[in-house]
C-alpha cells in the first residue's frame, strides 16, 4: 500500500476528475480540481493531485510564475542544473519566469499542491525515468 492514501480522496479541497487535458504531459495519472473559474483573472489556481510515481514533465512558465503550496503526502520538485529537493505538507515552492522544472509524487507515496500559475507553460521532454528512480 502505498503512503498517504489519504491524499487520493482530497486533502483541503477535492482532488477532481483525472486530468486528461494534460495527461500528454504526465508520466503516470493525476487529477486536476480548478480553483478558481474567473476568466477576468488571469492566474490559474488549481488542486493538482498525484498518483505514487506521477510527475510532470520539464516545463517552462513564461511570461509569469508558478507557486507551489503542498498540501498533502510526499513529492519532489527540481529546476533544471539543481538536485531534486523532497517536499512535504507545508512546503512553498516559488518558481520564476523561465525556470525550467518538473514536480510530481514520491515513488511509494500519493502527493497534492495547489499550483498558482501565471504565464503561458511550455512543455518539454519527460523526466527520465532512470534518474527518478534514483530519488
Amino acid at each position: 500500500m502505498a503512503k498517504h492514501e489519504e491524499v487520493k480522496h482530497g486533502v483541503i479541497f477535492p482532488a477532481g476528475e483525472k486530468n486528461e487535458a494534460f495527461a500528454q504531459f504526465f508520466t503516470g495519472q493525476s487529477y486536476l480540481q480548478s480553483l478558481v473559474a474567473d476568466p477576468e483573472v488571469n492566474v490559474g489556481v488549481g488542486n493538482v493531485t498525484f498518483e505514487p510515481g506521477c510527475r510532470n514533465n520539464w516545463h517552462i512558465h513564461h511570461g509569469g510564475f508558478q507557486l507551489l503550496l503542498v498540501t498533502g503526502g510526499e513529492g519532489w520538485y527540481q529546476e533544471e542544473g539543481k538536485p531534486a529537493q523532497p517536499l512535504k505538507a507545508g512546503d512553498v515552492i516559488v518558481i520564476h519566469d523561465g525556470v525550467k522544472h518538473w514536480h510530481g509524487a514520491a515513488k511509494d507515496s500519493w502527493f497534492a499542491h495547489i499550483a498558482i500559475t501565471a504565464g503561458t507553460p511550455e512543455w518539454l521532454e519527460p523526466v527520465d525515468d532512470e534518474a527518478y528512480s534514483q530519488l
